[in-house]
């Protein structure tokens, strides 16, 4: 998925279609010369519809089609027809969409599951023909009611990627080495602060043909909450990760210290985000020898499991997925 395909935010127009107006048809035939009203109701206007698609990753179909249409409801015709329905528009998106309504920023729904399908503007009713007026002391109504108008409006879409792990840490803490060795994902990896600019998805084979998805994220710095760096645009994605993999670097400082500050921008951002089982990696653990591990260990959170990892070598690969795979399932 590379940095120039990968869209997870766009804002759209969206006009729903208006209602036909119902028929204001009187019956006159030879036979019948006072049949009396039989005007029919006008047809539905479409509707805008969202679709969740499993294959798609990204909105960048949507980027440069910035308004869209559905069709009128038709009029009601004599002999009681129904005006034809005006024609819906599916947007296909992403599992992970969320629709906002982009004047008060209320989210509207998510998209989730393939082929979910969310109404995001609503066509307009049609009228009732002049048929539904009439009465014993109303024979023949002259009138009828037109369709209901068209909704419109700016609507925001949002991409919250979907994955079973989400790799949380600073920048250059190794997760995107991590991806590439326990997936066949090739995320950009270089030593620079944001090499991955967009979220990496690779899918983990585990034991028994069994496997998880795991997504590596833009790198979280202190102040991502109030929007620094890549800030929100980084944690909107971790919100919809269902186990969170803390890497921090083996060549770090303080261990415990980065651990608590990468906590407190997630807390600060979303608070139910603590709610998510955690699992800790110590990457880059190629550096270390046994005795620097073994003063290392008292060091670490008590309240998550840890595991010493090098994506280089493949020391602690099997005992992580072990970990991941447990707390996925927990």
């Amino acid at each position: 998925m590379s940095d120039t395909n990968f869209v997870d935010y766009v804002k759209i127009f969206g006009r729903s279609g208006k209602g036909g107006p119902g028929s204001t048809h009187l019956r006159r035939e030879k036979s019948n010369p006072k049949g009396g009203p039989d005007g029919g109701d006008g047809g539905r206007g479409g509707d805008v519809i969202l679709r969740g698609d499993s294959q798609l990753w990204t909105l960048l179909h949507l980027k440069f089609r910035k308004h869209i249409f559905a069709g009128h409801g038709g009029s009601g015709s004599s002999n009681q027809k129904t005006g034809a329905d005006g024609e819906d528009v599916i947007i296909d998106v992403p599992l992970g969409t969320v629709a906002r309504n982009e004047e008060t920023n209320d989210i509207l729904f998510e998209i989730t599951s393939h082929g979910e399908q969310k109404i995001l503007v609503k066509g307009g009713r049609g009228g009732q023909g002049n048929t539904h007026f009439k009465s014993a002391t109303f024979q023949t109504p002259r009138f009828a009611q037109p369709g209901e108008p068209s909704i419109e409006g700016w609507f925001i879409l949002e991409l919250k990627v979907l994955a079973d792990v989400g790799l949380v840490g600073f920048p250059n803490a190794g997760k995107s080495t991590l991806l590439s060795v326990v997936s066949a994902a090739k995320p950009k990896i270089d030593n620079y602060p944001f090499t991955t600019l967009t979220p990496n998805l690779g899918i983990v084979s585990y034991r028994e043909d069994k496997s998880f998805v795991m997504a590596d994220i833009p790198g979280i710095i202190e102040g991502a909450a109030e929007g620094k760096g890549l800030g929100h645009r980084f944690l909107r994605h971790i919100e919809r990760n269902a186990v969170l993999l803390f890497m921090i670097p083996a060549d770090c400082n303080d261990i415990k210290q980065e651990y608590h500050i990468l906590v407190e921008e997630l807390r600060k951002y979303n608070p139910e985000l603590l709610d998510k089982p955690r699992v800790m990696a110590i990457s880059k653990s190629d550096l270390l020898d046994d005795e620097l591990r073994d003063a290392i260990r008292p060091l670490l959170p008590d309240e998550i499991p840890a595991v010493f990892i090098s994506s280089i070598s493949g020391t602690g690969i099997t005992t992580l997925k072990d970990l991941l795979w447990r707390a996925i399932n927990s």
